[in-house]
């Protein structure tokens, strides 16, 4: 019996951008992207770069307001949309738009599966997926689909990467955005895995002794944000890089100053630097090994002039170029 794919809750609109013509010299993101029909098939579905990217948004902030953060991070998805709209379209792929996923009345855990079900079938019909949250929520929806793809299911050792200030390993009662990678922990567990993660600008004084102890206990690998020169970072992700087969990246805003990106559930004292960041998402986009990527934590409410919404589309447009 043939199954239907899965959509998302809402389809997507029309991007929206500066006109400068429509010959391919004048072509900006919001003229570039498509919208993507379920069901359809990628021509690179070998695994093969240039594949095409189709974008998932992830309209939640439930698990910050479990974490007792500031709302707001349901809105991101839109916002991300409309700052890379505008931006100069160099990339040599194509790019679709598969719409939101929504989580409503506190349903976190169920979007997280519709979210991760979308994912997985994107993965599988051969495109890049890029998750546009949300609280750092979506992270947990992310691995949901990461981990139910065709890639993973055929023994492709999976390394998750999160850029951030925080571990995000509370263990908690209720899952929240503080607790997706102590859940994927326990669900690579049950599967008979164990997670390869690591950590790129933790902030030492934003991190108790017991998620230090956890990370420890996990053997979570991590470099502290005051320790992320240029040169550290880059050795730091080849070293995790020749570890994985299949990529997983996700961007907590949170890991830049607060200067850089202001518009977030926790804004950071120290940061890591963007052009450090910026680094490491072409090391990740030239290593052929990416699977999927999210960009998390982006609240619009508390954004000044949308830094911080930019911030994210130069980062995603960096890692799809």
């Amino acid at each position: 019996m043939e199954i239907s794919p899965t959509a998302a809750d809402i389809r997507p609109t029309p991007w929206t951008g500066r006109f400068d013509g429509d010959g391919d010299e004048h072509r900006r993101w919001w003229q570039a992207v498509a919208p993507h029909t379920p069901g359809s098939v990628a021509p690179g579905a070998t695994g093969a770069d240039p594949r095409p990217a189709v974008v998932v948004g992830f309209r939640s902030d439930e698990g910050v307001r479990r974490n007792k953060g500031r709302i707001g991070a349901a809105a991101a998805p839109e916002a991300i949309r409309h700052a890379l709209g505008p931006l100069a379209f160099h990339l040599d792929r194509e790019v679709f738009d598969a719409g939101d996923v929504v989580v409503e009345d506190g349903s976190l855990e169920a979007g997280q599966e519709r979210a991760g079900r979308v994912i997985s079938e994107l993965l599988d019909a051969g495109n890049l997926t890029v998750l546009l949250g949300g609280g750092h929520e979506t992270a947990f929806a992310s691995y949901l689909g990461v981990a139910g793809s065709d890639a993973v299911a055929s023994g492709k050792r999976l390394g998750v990467l999160n850029l951030d200030a925080h571990f995000d390993l509370r263990d908690e009662p209720v899952p929240s955005s503080g607790t997706p990678f102590l859940q994927m922990t326990r669900a690579e567990a049950a599967a008979g895995r164990e997670l390869n993660y690591a950590v790129v600008g933790i902030s030492e004084p934003n991190n108790t002794r017991t998620l230090f102890d956890t990370a420890d206990r996990l053997g979570v690998k991590y470099l502290l944000d005051e320790d992320c020169s240029a040169e550290a970072v880059q050795e730091f992700v080849t070293g995790f890089l020749d570890t994985v087969d299949a990529l997983y990246l996700t961007i907590d805003l949170d890991v830049l100053p607060a200067s850089v990106a202001p518009g977030v559930s926790a804004p950071a004292v120290y940061g890591v630097p963007l052009p450090i960041i910026s680094a490491v998402c072409k090391q990740l986009a030239a290593s052929g090994k990416l699977l999927h990527l999210d960009v998390a934590e982006l609240n619009p409410e508390f954004d000044i002039d949308s830094r911080t919404a930019k911030v994210a589309a130069r980062l995603v447009n960096t890692l799809l170029g």
